[in-house]
């Protein structure tokens, strides 16, 4: 033992010194006290490896990417404002049932949302494969421009077939640009890509992993989802772009996603974030009319499109969703296949249901990603003490992400309802001010709690002491998740 000895002496000795080095960076870096307390456990509960971890995914407020995205965003902005019916409401909504609605737009916008805007048309799609061919086909039909911005693109034959429509458009002189998040497209080959770029389409990753110091981020990721076709119809939502969500994994089986198809004014927002996007990871800048042409009225549905991002000051969607929570009279209705909410958060759900709100959540049965799936189960007993009904889909894997209140008002998009989407990642989403959408997504949602399981609180409570272990173990790391 006496040999080992100097070894363990010189660990220990490192332990204390990254301990007390990391601790004081965990509280000057970590405004929120219970991502500052979970890291801070992590540190001193996890030797040497827990300040790894911070280091990797906890350390995102000093950074020098995210500092350059927001003096970038800033000057982009002074250098290329919006087109006046991007900069003002135009005709307000007041067709909405009552106020509430109106304020909550007011609102949104103050937080970084972008303007309320009438006269859309808007698909939603409730299966993947329709959807997926809805894509194909609005960019099969492009003449000037397609912008594509994905989370995930698989190298599969379900990529492919993207990849060799695109190869096609650009040889006939459209211009294609394809932005990729540098983590969520990292098994994306560029033997794939080669011919695409060798047609004269532009290419690159967000965000990419460097091992410079100070710089090694996995955590901060671009998940959004948007296609924009010669800037008049634009794509959003929850599917990326890969065989898995069109139902072909035998893992996952049936894919349940919520994508929409955006034809009037709200496409220049979409457009907006993808062109910012572009600049900031690319370097060229794109205005003017043909990227944004003169808005013309397609339909009758008021939507509202609003970006977040861990480079912004204020949370908008995090913000959006606590409001909308709390201004809910009937109903709150949630979609997330991962629910990890903050403190906040949580107290507004359990605030509804003690107002008699009916707080219903359709999450996962089947997990992809464990540590996810057992921080959430961390959070259900709370919520079932109050009264909120948890369904588990048992059809497939169950990946949209809504948010539905009142039959009146709903968001959808890219973001779950977790501190991942909330604080850490860029997404995009959908803010619905037309009943008649909210009741196409209700009608969907009802269906989903036919193909899933109601979770019992009487059981769930009885769960197993290695579940309790694995559920308290994880939440710990729910500042990350």
């Amino acid at each position: 033992m006496s040999e080992y000895w100097p070894h363990i002496t010189f660990f220990a000795a490192l332990e204390v010194v990254v301990t007390v080095c990391v601790i004081p960076w965990v509280l000057m870096t970590k405004r929120d006290s219970t991502a500052a307390m979970a890291w801070c456990l992590v540190v001193i509960l996890v030797p040497l490896l827990g300040a790894f971890l911070f280091g990797v995914f906890g350390y995102q407020r000093v950074n020098r990417p995210l500092s350059k995205r927001r003096r970038h965003r800033s000057l982009f902005r002074s250098g290329h404002p919006p087109r006046t019916h991007e900069a003002t409401h135009g005709s307000r909504h007041g067709d909405a049932p009552d106020q509430t609605w109106n304020r909550l737009g007011d609102l949104a916008l103050r937080v970084n949302a972008f303007p309320v805007s009438p006269g859309n048309a808007v698909t939603l799609y409730n299966d993947t494969q329709k959807a997926f061919d809805g894509l194909l086909e609005a960019i099969a039909a492009a003449r000037h421009h397609v912008h594509l911005e994905f989370f995930i693109i698989r190298g599969d034959s379900t990529g492919q077939r993207v990849v060799d429509l695109l190869t096609e458009k650009a040889r006939q002189g459209v211009q294609v640009r394809l932005l990729y998040d540098a983590v969520g497209g990292f098994r994306l080959r560029r033997r794939i890509l080669r011919p695409l770029r060798d047609a004269g389409a532009k290419i690159d990753t967000f965000l990419p992993v460097t091992l410079a110091p100070f710089r090694f981020r996995v955590n901060l990721r671009n998940h959004r989802k948007i296609t924009v076709v010669d800037g008049k119809v634009a794509f959003t939502g929850g599917m990326n772009i890969g065989d898995e969500y069109l139902g072909k994994s035998a893992y996952f089986g049936y894919w349940r996603d919520t994508f929409l198809r955006l034809e009037g004014p709200a496409v220049a927002a979409l457009q907006r974030i993808f062109v910012e996007d572009w600049d900031f990871a690319y370097g060229e800048a794109l205005n003017g009319d043909v990227y944004f042409p003169d808005p013309v009225s397609a339909g009758e549905h008021v939507v509202q499109v609003v970006e977040s991002g861990p480079d912004q000051e204020v949370n908008s969607l995090r913000q959006i969703y606590f409001a909308a929570i709390l201004a809910a009279r009937e109903r709150v209705w949630i979609a997330s296949p991962y629910f990890v909410p903050d403190v906040a958060l949580l107290d507004a759900l359990r605030l509804a249901c003690y107002s008699g709100v009916d707080v219903r959540l359709l999450t996962l049965l089947k997990p992809d990603h464990y540590l996810s799936f057992y921080a959430s189960r961390y959070y259900y007993e709370d919520l079932l003490k109050v009264g909120a009904k948890i369904y588990q889909y048992a059809k497939g894997m169950m990946h949209a992400k809504m948010l539905l209140i009142d039959g009146q008002w709903g968001v959808t998009g890219s973001a779950n309802l977790d501190n991942r989407s909330l604080h850490l990642n860029f997404e995009a989403a959908c803010l619905l001010h037309s009943p008649e959408l909210v009741a196409v997504l209700e009608k969907a949602y009802r269906r989903d709690l036919r193909d899933a399981v109601r979770l019992d609180e009487r059981t769930f409570a009885a769960r197993r002491f290695l579940s309790r272990l694995a559920e308290n173990a994880c939440r710990l790391l729910s500042p990350t998740l």
